[in-house]
């Protein structure tokens, strides 16, 4: 393990065994511990790792880039010690572009992702439109208490809040100063996931990341509005259950 390896990435199950990792990205404001409660759900075989996005959790302290692409520099710099593995990387809103933007640097350097799995964002070519928040803090925190009811308590608690606050600020300046555009396409298949009530995306935003490959593409639609993966996780993991053994029948057939 390299030290920015360790600095990057925690690891909630990880052994020699596992061949397969799955690779974890946080929405906005968001950090690795998103996933904690992912590991008993999915295969025992595969590793689950989160990434560690600075400012936030155990890297309060780390400056967060100002720009979304050297964020996923950085990512991808880390990751590359993994490469070894089978990779399966899973971003939800802000983290699918960011795990699709390391997938293609992973992609340009020969080691591709064996699946890109994206949920809850527009597709990297399709971001011309979008609503974009460079407000007040007021304006941020109504934005995401819009979709994500539950953030409201932890924005009225003023400790909370300055824990919270710099990391969405930050995040939000970082996607919203990312522009997308056209993108090479991915050799991997891609999966989408979404909510059939999510405000920020439609399922038929969300079926454009098949643009976006030379490879399969399908998506599963699941009750909810943004944060869906929340109440629907067990039916989320059985899906990635399902997607990770197709990964790993792939690699069988053609070893």
């Amino acid at each position: 393990m390299t030290s920015a390896d360790e600095l990057w990435i925690r690891r909630y199950r990880d052994d020699d065994s596992c061949d397969t990792k799955l690779v974890c990205f946080a929405p906005a404001g968001a950090g690795a511990s998103t996933f904690r409660t992912w590991a008993p759900r999915l295969p025992s075989d595969v590793g689950v790792l989160a990434v560690r996005y600075p400012g936030r959790e155990d890297r309060f302290g780390d400056p967060i880039p100002s720009r979304l692409e050297d964020l996923v520099d950085d990512i991808a710099d880390a990751l590359a010690d993994l490469t070894r593995h089978r990779l399966v990387f899973f971003g939800h809103s802000m983290g699918a572009t960011v795990a699709h933007e390391v997938a293609l640097r992973l992609q340009e350097r020969g080691c591709p992702p064996a699946a890109l799995c994206v949920s809850g964002r527009r597709p990297t070519h399709a971001l011309a439109g979008r609503p974009v928040i460079f407000g007040t803090d007021e304006e941020i925190i109504a934005h995401v208490v819009s979709f994500d009811a539950r953030s409201a308590e932890i924005f009225e608690d003023a400790g909370l809040r300055e824990i919270v606050l710099p990391a969405v600020r930050a995040d939000y300046r970082l996607v919203d100063g990312f522009d997308g555009g056209p993108r090479p396409l991915l050799d991997c298949p891609v999966y989408g996931y979404a909510g059939d009530q999510d405000t920020q995306v439609t399922p038929d935003q969300m079926r454009r990341w098949a643009e976006l490959t030379r490879g399969a593409f399908r998506i599963l639609v699941l009750p909810g509005g943004h944060f869906y993966l929340r109440p629907e996780e067990a039916a989320l993991l059985a899906d990635l259950s399902g997607v990770l053994a197709d990964v790993k029948s792939r690699a069988r057939s053609a070893s």
